[in-house]
């Protein structure tokens, strides 16, 4: 099978995934880095740089898809679910260093489940559900969310805000809301 530039680019995120886990599990002794009088560990920077390399490769992927006319079906499958692997992943890999509960990664990760299901479900019936607005911000959200949770609150612990904290709730209530829309705007899939 031959692969093109898109299928490529979401198989080099699939790739990026242990590696993620590893700077963020290992723990090695790299070094602190200090900026406002607040030490970062050099393991938690890499885990970050690497996730959000691999984030912007889900955009990167679905827009040379489009614009070079790559769209196959290989492409539809694996996109998707590179997403579910990446978010995932870190999100027990953060619920295991204990800076994420693990009910908002269940609630997370239920609901990646549960819109996939939905999908397939539709596609099935010879409907393709896409995207909506509202799961391009908790897209976003998440994001956000779990390089903060990577950085471990760096560099806002020493003014007192917990962005971290701040960014989980948005990206708790934009999933969950998200994951409703979807439900609510395609029910006939379900039904029939």
């Amino acid at each position: 099978m031959k692969f093109n530039l898109a299928n490529r680019i979401t198989l080099v995120r699939i790739s990026l995934v242990p590696i993620v886990m590893f700077f963020l599990l290992v723990r090695l002794d790299l070094g602190k880095l200090t900026l406002f009088g607040h030490q970062a560990n050099w393991s938690d920077l890499i885990a970050a740089l690497i996730f959000i390399i691999a984030a912007i490769t889900d955009g990167l992927d679905g827009y040379i898809a489009r614009s070079r006319k790559m769209i196959t079906d290989f492409g539809k499958f694996l996109d998707p679910l590179a997403d579910k692997l990446l978010v995932s992943a870190v999100l027990i890999s953060l619920v295991d260093l204990g800076r994420l509960d693990a009910w908002v990664a269940i609630i997370i990760i239920s609901r990646e489940f549960a819109v996939t299901g939905l999908r397939l479900v539709a596609a099935a019936n010879g409907t393709v559900i896409a995207a909506s607005k509202l799961a391009k911000w908790k897209t976003t959200l998440q994001i956000i969310a779990i390089v903060a949770l990577i950085l471990n609150n760096f560099p806002f612990s020493t003014i007192d805000i917990r962005f971290d904290l701040w960014m989980v709730w948005a990206m708790v209530v934009i999933t969950v809301w998200s994951g409703i829309d979807y439900f609510v705007k395609n029910k006939q899939a379900i039904q029939e």
